[in-house]
C-alpha cells in the first residue's frame, strides 16, 4: 500500500452557461458574421505577409488571450478562470487541441503569404467531407450512399488536380484534416467555447512569448519596431478570437445542418477574395477542381436534409 496521501480528485471544469436568450435568428446573424470575417481574413495576413508567419502565429496566441480574458469577464465569469486547470486530462487533451489549431493557424498564415489563399479556401471546403470520413473511419458510423458518392467526387478532384494539374493540393488537405481533427478532439472535452479558446491559448501563451521575446532579443522582431506594424500584429488577437467566439455562440442555437451549410460562406469568400483581391490566377483545372468539389457538397448537403 503507498504510503502517499490520497489527493482529491479536481473539480470538473464547468460547462458554458446555456444562452436561453439566443435565438435562432441571432445565432444565425452571429454565425453569418464569423464566417465573413473568415472570408475576408487573408486580406489580413496578405498585409503582414512582409512578417515571417511564426511571429504572426505567435501574436494571434499573445493577443488572444487579453481579448478572450475581457469576454469572460463582460459575461462575468472571471472566476472560473482558476478552475480551467484543474482537471489534468482535460488539460491534456486541450494541449493537443492547441497544438492542432496552432498549425492550422500557421500553415493558413503561410498559404496566404504564399499567394496561395485559394489552397486554403479549398481546404475548408474539404472539411466537412473529411469529417464524414472521419466518422467513418473512427468511430464506425455509416455514411449515406448520398455521403459516399460526395467523398468520391472529392477524391477524383484530388486527383484531377494531382495528375493533371501536376500540384498535389497538400495545404488544403492539412488544413482540413488538420480541422476535422481538432474539430473531433474539442467536441470531446467538457469545455465551454469562451473557456476552451482561453484555455488553448494559454496553453499555446508562454511558447509564443519565448519566441517573441527571443526575436527582440535577436533584432528581428516587429514588434514595437514601428506603430504600423505593431498595430497589426496586436490586432492578431481581435481578428483570432471574434469570429471563433461568434461561431461557438452561433452555432448554439442552430440546427447541425444549417450551421453546417453556412459553413460554405467562409471558404466562398477566401474563394473570390483569392482570384478578385488578391490576384491569384485562376486556371482551368483549379476551376474544375473546385468545380467538383462544389458538386461534391451539393450532394453531402442534400444527404443533410434529408436526416433531418
Amino acid at each position: 500500500m503507498s504510503n502517499q496521501p490520497s489527493v482529491p480528485p479536481a473539480r470538473p471544469i464547468p460547462q458554458a452557461r446555456a444562452n436561453t436568450n439566443l435565438t435562432p435568428a441571432t445565432g444565425a446573424v452571429m454565425a453569418t458574421c464569423a464566417f465573413v470575417l473568415w472570408g475576408f481574413l487573408p486580406l489580413y495576413f496578405a498585409a503582414t505577409k512582409h512578417i515571417w508567419p511564426t511571429e504572426l502565429l505567435a501574436h494571434r496566441v499573445i493577443w488572444a488571450v487579453p481579448f478572450a480574458i475581457g469576454i469572460m469577464a463582460l459575461q462575468k465569469r472571471l472566476g472560473e478562470i482558476p478552475q480551467l486547470f484543474a482537471n489534468k486530462n482535460v488539460v491534456g487533451m486541450m494541449a493537443l487541441t492547441a497544438t492542432l489549431i496552432a498549425c492550422n493557424w500557421g500553415i493558413y498564415i503561410y498559404a496566404v503569404g504564399q499567394n496561395l489563399a485559394s489552397q486554403a479556401a479549398l481546404g475548408y471546403y474539404f472539411t466537412p467531407l473529411i469529417v464524414v470520413l472521419m466518422g467513418a473511419v473512427l468511430l464506425g458510423e455509416t455514411m449515406s450512399r448520398l455521403q459516399v458518392i460526395a467523398v468520391a467526387i472529392a477524391a477524383v478532384a484530388v486527383v484531377i488536380r494531382t495528375v493533371i494539374g501536376g500540384e498535389f493540393p497538400l495545404i488544403g488537405l492539412v488544413l482540413a484534416v488538420s480541422f476535422a481533427i481538432y474539430g473531433y478532439f474539442r467536441k470531446t472535452q467538457p469545455v465551454g467555447p469562451t473557456q476552451g479558446f482561453l484555455l488553448e491559448v494559454l496553453i499555446l501563451l508562454p511558447i509564443a512569448l519565448a519566441y517573441v521575446t527571443y526575436l527582440a532579443w535577436q533584432g528581428t522582431g516587429h514588434l514595437f519596431t514601428n506603430t504600423e506594424d505593431t498595430l497589426w500584429l496586436m490586432g492578431c488577437g481581435p481578428v483570432t478570437a471574434v469570429p471563433l467566439i461568434l461561431y461557438a455562440f452561433g452555432a448554439k442555437a442552430l440546427r447541425f445542418s444549417t450551421i453546417g451549410l453556412m459553413g460554405y460562406i467562409g471558404p466562398t469568400l477566401i474563394f473570390v477574395v483569392a482570384f478578385t483581391l488578391l490576384g491569384e490566377e485562376l486556371d482551368i483545372i483549379q476551376l474544375g477542381t473546385f468545380a467538383l468539389v462544389w458538386f461534391a457538397l451539393a450532394i453531402y448537403s442534400i444527404s443533410l436534409f434529408k436526416k433531418t
